[in-house]
């Protein structure tokens, strides 16, 4: 947020490729440089890559995993896309059979 003769101007947020982020980490957990010189180099707050390589670091063994497998979120959300085909095709037949 950036102040300018009284008037409120907001930063756009910056959205990130993970291309870019997966840079970043590589070169944090390299450690050539510190997190501080990183952040400077890619003008980035340092918790942020921080965050960047803890989130890496948490989900780096399912690169190892046997097969491809679906997220827990992917499969309740393939789920609840079939529960309201069902629904809606209920919904369809009762107003045609109630004449509606």
């Amino acid at each position: 947020m950036i102040i300018f003769n009284k008037l409120v101007v907001m930063k756009k947020r910056k959205k990130h490729t993970s291309g870019f982020k997966t840079k970043v980490v590589l070169e944090a957990l390299q450690e050539r440089e510190g997190i501080q010189e990183l952040a400077k180099k890619y003008e980035l707050h340092p918790t942020q890559i921080s965050n960047w390589k803890s989130q890496f670091l948490s989900e780096a063994s399912s690169v190892f995993e046997k097969g491809v497998t679906k997220s827990d979120d992917e499969k309740e959300k393939t789920e609840l896309f079939k529960k309201v085909g069902q629904l809606q095709m209920e919904v369809d037949f009762l107003k045609k059979v109630l004449g509606e």
